[in-house]
């Protein structure tokens, strides 16, 4: 920049203004700066103004997956949600830093936020690490987290009603003629327990003669499939399945599939988050939809608010039921 200056017979301070777009400079000496700039092939430094400005320029992106050690983000439900952050931080002038965390030491979160390498922090998933999301939302306040909201904690949190979702897709599933459910899925991850407690809500409600069933099964493909596999081969009588995520509803239809039985006509079975794939699993899946496009633009929105120093409040969206030929009447 030095050297710029003297060439263009002005102060260091002039190019640099002159390059920003600041400052109180005439048309004539601005474009002449720029115009030796560009001649001279000289590029600003983004690295000196992030230390000038206290600004990296970037957004920590984390998805903490403690309670699933073998899952990767290559799930379909990371790759939706983690399309859209993307799409809404780039919008914002913003680069995207993307971390795959599995945790072996509680200070995992510490060392991302004081490595100065981002601005601020999206959490993508709660995992079995509200502690420690909660201890760093104390002293560290720009951060989000995509998930249910825990009563107490500090941090601030976009999600759906999961229990709203639990209630109105077991209700559905009630509705054509269920009466023994089961619901697929691991209540140590918050937003599952919250499903997992609608459900149950549903099914209290129907009233006596209905009943629901818990089964635990991991959001990794392979393994969710063979645990559904051994419970499908012994449990009698289950009519409707109510699955915690698409893919673990997708295992399902296929573990149905593999031992004769048909989806819709002997066991309904419906989804939770409404993917994509859903439209095209055989039959097409019916499932309870988050809108994950409305919510990773409000994680977004209530980051900048964090970075400006504002209060952001925290978000629940409202889910419905989109039904497909996996529940309809058989």
């Amino acid at each position: 920049m030095q050297e710029l200056a003297r060439i263009a017979g002005v102060s260091s301070a002039t190019v640099s203004r002159a390059l920003a777009g600041t400052g109180n400079l005439s048309v004539q000496t601005r474009e002449r700066v720029r115009a030796l700039a560009e001649e001279l092939g000289f590029r600003p430094s983004s690295m000196a103004r992030n230390l000038r400005t206290g600004r990296t320029g970037a957004i920590g992106v984390v998805v903490p997956l403690g309670h699933e050690r073998t899952q990767h983000i290559s799930d379909p439900f990371f790759m939706t949600l983690l399309g859209h952050i993307a799409d809404n931080v780039t919008e914002r002038g913003y680069d995207l830093l993307l971390t795959r965390v599995v945790p072996n030491d509680p200070a995992w979160l510490d060392a991302i936020v004081d490595a100065g390498r981002v601005d601020g922090v999206i959490v993508v998933g709660q995992s079995d690490q509200a502690e420690v999301l909660d201890q760093v939302a104390q002293r560290y306040a720009p951060m989000v987290v995509w998930g249910a909201r825990i009563e107490g904690h500090h941090y601030t949190t976009v999600g759906s009603d999961n229990r709203l979702g639990g209630r109105i897709g077991a209700e559905h599933l009630l509705a054509r003629g269920c009466r023994k459910l089961a619901f697929f899925g691991d209540p140590r991850v918050p937003e599952v327990e919250q499903r997992l407690h609608g459900f149950r809500d549903a099914i209290r409600s129907a009233g006596p003669g209905h009943v629901g069933a818990l089964l635990p099964v991991h959001f990794v493909p392979e393994l969710a499939l063979t645990t559904i596999s051994d419970y499908l081969a012994i449990a009698e009588g289950i009519d409707g399945i109510f699955a915690a995520s698409d893919t673990i509803a997708m295992m399902t239809i296929q573990a149905l599939a593999d031992q004769g039985r048909a989806v819709p006509d002997d066991v309904k079975v419906i989804g939770f988050d409404d993917l994509d794939i859903a439209r095209h699993t055989l039959p097409p899946l019916s499932s309870v939809r988050q809108d994950l496009a409305a919510g990773a633009g409000a994680l977004v929105d209530a980051l900048m608010r964090r970075l400006a120093g504002a209060p952001a409040e925290a978000i629940s969206l409202q889910p419905t039921v989109t039904e497909r030929a996996s529940t309809s009447a058989g």
